[in-house]
């Protein structure tokens, strides 16, 4: 990784929020990213705490709670994500939800465009990554969902994975703009190389270490020639 080349104008980097050390960063951090991504199924106990802080954090904010069977935590339900998501949509300039929950999920896209909160429908695969034109199949789901973005996070372990993901992204699907980061072995080039590729959005922990196999600090994305302040953005 000795490439210092910036990341395309397009790529933007989202710090993840996932405990309450990483709200603490974020408050501190003199140069926010783009994005900062509040983990709410993470954060659930915490709640009451996170909205007298949310006013400290000076980028906007794109909110989800995971699914359980895609790396959601604490087992929530689909209303008690429902009601997390609902609860924190005013602070929000993007809601992220699981292709598998849109449907349940309707009436809050619903609200959500109401609000002018936009819409990031994801896709998570943690044992492999599918061929690309299973991929492409997500993102004209995603889509007819009413998705403003796709994301899509998968298992890179080997070169044939991360060389799928690649290829999905560089296809330049018109419909949707595609935000993809690869998880294991390959995910931290993989990030790198997606960044480049035209990845809309480049995930990054908040503090220096992350339970994600393959997730980059915001620090080592800065020192990798990827990642700016905040910025206005619209896709």
């Amino acid at each position: 990784m000795t490439a210092r080349r910036s990341a395309p104008p397009g790529a933007r980097v989202v710090g993840v929020i996932a405990s309450p050390a990483d709200m603490d960063r974020a408050m501190r951090i003199r140069r926010p990213p783009n994005f900062f991504e509040l983990r709410l199924d993470r954060l659930a106990g915490i709640v009451d705490q996170l909205e007298d802080k949310l006013p400290k954090l000076r980028a906007p904010l794109i909110i989800t709670a995971r699914h359980p069977e895609e790396g959601g935590a604490n087992k929530l339900s689909p209303p008690q994500r429902r009601d997390l998501l609902t609860r924190f949509l005013n602070h929000s300039k993007y809601l992220d939800v699981e292709l598998r929950s849109a449907s349940a999920m309707r009436g809050l896209f619903t609200l959500a465009k109401r609000k002018k909160v936009r819409r990031i429908i994801s896709f998570h695969n943690f044992k492999s990554t599918p061929h690309p034109r299973m991929l492409a199949r997500k993102l004209h789901a995603a889509k007819a969902n009413g998705a403003n973005i796709f994301k899509i996070a998968t298992r890179t372990d080997t070169p044939i994975e991360l060389a799928r993901l690649l290829e999905f992204v560089t296809n330049k699907h018109a419909e949707l703009p595609i935000a993809a980061m690869g998880i294991g072995r390959l995910g931290a080039i993989s990030r790198l190389l997606l960044a480049r590729a035209g990845s809309a959005l480049v995930y990054a922990s908040v503090g220096e270490a992350s339970d994600i196999e393959g997730q980059l600090s915001l620090k080592q994305l800065r020192e990798l020639g990827i990642g700016g302040g905040v910025k206005s953005w619209k896709r």
